[in-house]
């Protein structure tokens, strides 16, 4: 007899009927207020003018049921009424932008850096775009069919713009402007 699995992380609600399958992927999630690099930094601006020091960033990343992930991007006191570009990223932050690797790819484009759609996409990646309100408030979220597993990501990258698709800049946002590690 199957019975009802509920799992309820973050204020998200996913149910389905329990099977006999591996465990899924752990629940990522961290909070943190952007500063300048530290070792001890969760959180991290590159440009504090356009990534305040002391903004709020929240990451929740909740396995589904199903073998999914979806994650939760909360910020709170970025400039008002701007749009972010947002994804995961491999590795975690550094004192460098680009200390924080490629995006993470579930399955990963043997060219890099990676622009063809075929694999920078939002249902290979995870892409959180957000526009913020006039008090610097936003939220996004992504969900995909897939879980980290063997492979995992360590970080959510702010950029400059929302994520472009086409042949050639698929996956690009411009420059990285902030960073919060992400044990995912």
């Amino acid at each position: 007899m199957k019975t009802l699995a509920v799992v309820v992380a973050a204020g998200l609600v996913f149910a389905g009927t329990a099977h006999a399958t591996p465990a899924p992927a752990p629940v990522a999630h961290t909070s943190g207020k952007f500063e300048t690099y530290s070792a001890a930094a969760r959180a991290v601006t590159h440009d504090p003018a356009t990534v305040p020091i002391g903004a709020k960033i929240t990451v929740v990343g909740v396995p589904t049921i199903d073998g999914g992930t979806t994650v939760l991007l909360v910020l709170n006191g970025l400039l008002p009424n701007r749009a972010y570009g947002a994804h995961v990223h491999v590795k975690s932050c550094g004192a460098a932008p680009a200390d924080s690797g490629p995006h993470f790819q579930h399955v990963e484009d043997p060219v890099q850096p990676s622009v063809d759609p075929a694999y920078a996409n939002p249902r290979n990646e995870i892409w959180l775009d957000a526009h913020t309100d006039a008090k610097g408030f936003a939220q996004s979220s992504s969900t995909v069919d897939w879980q980290f597993t063997e492979r995992h990501a360590r970080s959510v990258v702010l950029h400059n713009e929302h994520t472009h698709t086409k042949p050639g800049e698929a996956g690009t946002a411009g420059p990285r402007l902030g960073c919060v590690n992400v044990a995912f």
